[in-house]
């Protein structure tokens, strides 16, 4: 069974001022989404989830489907404010979505087989995707699950500070995931800042971007967190479900595992407007280099 891509598009992109999603960035006017199917389906994949707002399925399927019908199969996953589905019979006034954790549980009645995650706006090279389908098909388990890990040096910002979900890795396997706020390069360096001090991190220290591997089991094991963590933040709308909060709780219950599958992949993304040329210019030179064709499509 071919693995799933579930690719998480359901942000409004405040901060970029548009849909940054479906923006053109590839010479044939390519979103950073068609680079990722483009390289999952080279990798193995058999299909492609996206997880968006149902207001937007129109305009999705209007970019997608003339380039994907017949190449591979599509789905669409709704996410929405209804919390009714996971049994919760509250309407809790929210401004945008519960965050990654609950995109990844709206699949659960239309993903029956082993997948992985994705952001939509980010660039993460074919290594990645190559090394997740063997991890799908071949070492994925209901309780073994996986990351790719990333090199930081390999995915900071040469015009100010990021934040990164930083691992701590043993033997090979997560033990803990901690986001820092404010991570930089500093001279042949790398450092974060916590209460105003810096604090070094060697060059290969591995961080999450956000990719994930899973099973379908984990649909059941994350419900009941997603569930409680509602409980505890009705009251602050602000508040996200994001998916390393699913994998520390996974850990530390000893439900499962996290394998920290290193990429010596470049990453780049797309969170301003004026992060469009950077990544246009990041775009054309894989082009040059043969990565990918002028055209993906």
């Amino acid at each position: 069974m071919k693995p799933t891509l579930l690719i998480l598009a359901a942000g409004m992109a405040s901060r970029y001022g548009s849909m940054k999603q479906v923006d053109g960035f590839g010479p044939s006017g390519e979103t950073i989404i068609d680079y990722s199917i483009y390289d999952a389906i080279k990798a193995g994949f058999g299909k492609v989830g996206f997880i968006i707002r149902e207001e937007f399925a129109e305009s999705f399927k209007a970019i997608f489907e003339p380039k994907l019908n017949g190449v591979v199969e599509t789905d669409y996953i709704f996410q929405s404010y209804d919390l009714t589905p996971f049994g919760i019979n509250k309407e809790i006034e929210r401004s945008k979505p519960w965050g990654t954790g609950h995109a990844v549980l709206c699949a659960r009645n239309q993903v029956h087989e082993p997948f992985c995650v994705i952001n939509a706006d980010d660039y993460y090279g074919y290594d990645a995707f190559e090394k997740m389908a063997k991890f799908l098909t071949s070492e994925a388990a209901d309780d073994k699950y996986s990351l790719i890990g990333y090199q930081i040096s390999n995915t900071l910002s040469d015009y100010g500070s990021v934040s990164r979900g930083v691992c701590n890795v043993k033997d090979g396997f997560m033990t803990e995931i901690n986001e820092r706020t404010e991570v930089y390069f500093k001279g042949d360096g790398v450092v974060y800042k916590e209460n105003g001090e810096e604090h070094e991190l060697t060059t290969d220290t591995r961080v999450s971007m956000n990719f994930w591997g899973f099973t379908p089991a984990v649909f059941a094991q994350s419900e009941p967190i997603f569930k409680r963590f509602v409980e505890q933040n009705e009251n602050n709308p602000k508040a996200e479900f994001f998916i390393p909060l699913i994998a520390d709780e996974l850990i530390k219950t000893g439900q499962a595992s996290f394998k920290v599958i290193p990429t010596s992949s470049k990453w780049f993304g797309v969170t301003y407007k004026e992060d469009k040329p950077i990544v246009q210019k990041s775009i054309s030179k894989l082009v040059e280099e043969g990565v990918y064709p002028q055209n993906l499509w």
